[in-house]
């Protein structure tokens, strides 16, 4: 268990931070957004957890994520190193496979496009929602620091968070069973 003895540093009031091998980078670093993106995630799924009134098995899943995010951006923060003796983290992540063997199939294989913001109908398919929406912002965060920064980064994070986000499509459509999506018409009623 990681356990912070001391949060207040002033070390950042010049605009950098520390990354997880304590070398110093610009707050405004790819990398930074990255892993700022997966924590603000994992506290919308918290925020779910607290307040959507989900079934017990969905809560399991998503505590588990939860410590799967702090992986993810222990391995963002963390520069990767040749014969580093900090193995990256959340290659384990990525290869759980939590609820994927019970994802159900989009009805008609219509796909997300079908769907108007399933959250529509109940807070718990709400705040699933922003979780999905949280974690893709996330994942684009990370692919972009990838593209600056891939030879000193974990890329099973972008698949982790991809993944992740799949998941909580299909949580927050199951959280509608007994009332059903709303239906997306192109055009509506115009």
């Amino acid at each position: 268990m990681v356990n912070l003895t001391r949060i207040y540093t002033r070390t950042g009031d010049k605009g950098t931070t520390a990354l997880g091998d304590m070398s110093r980078t610009a707050k405004t670093d790819l990398r930074i957004s990255a892993y700022a993106d997966a924590n603000e995630a994992n506290a919308v799924i918290g925020t779910a957890i607290a307040l959507g009134k989900l079934d017990e098995e969905v809560v399991k899943v998503l505590v588990r994520v939860q410590n799967d995010l702090f992986d993810v951006g222990a391995d963002l923060s963390t520069p990767v190193v040749e014969d580093s003796a900090v193995p990256a983290a959340a290659g384990g992540a990525v290869l759980r496979r939590q609820a994927g063997d019970r994802l159900r199939p989009l009805p008609g294989g219509t796909g997300e496009a079908a769907l108007l913001h399933p959250a529509g109908r109940h807070a718990r398919a709400a705040l699933l929602h922003q979780a999905c929406t949280v974690v893709r912002r996330a994942e684009r965060s990370t692919w972009a620091a990838l593209e600056v920064h891939g030879e000193t980064m974990n890329p099973l994070t972008a698949t982790y968070l991809n993944r992740l986000s799949d998941l909580l499509f299909i949580l927050e459509r199951t959280a509608n069973k007994e009332v059903g999506d709303v239906l997306w018409v192109p055009g509506g009623d115009r």
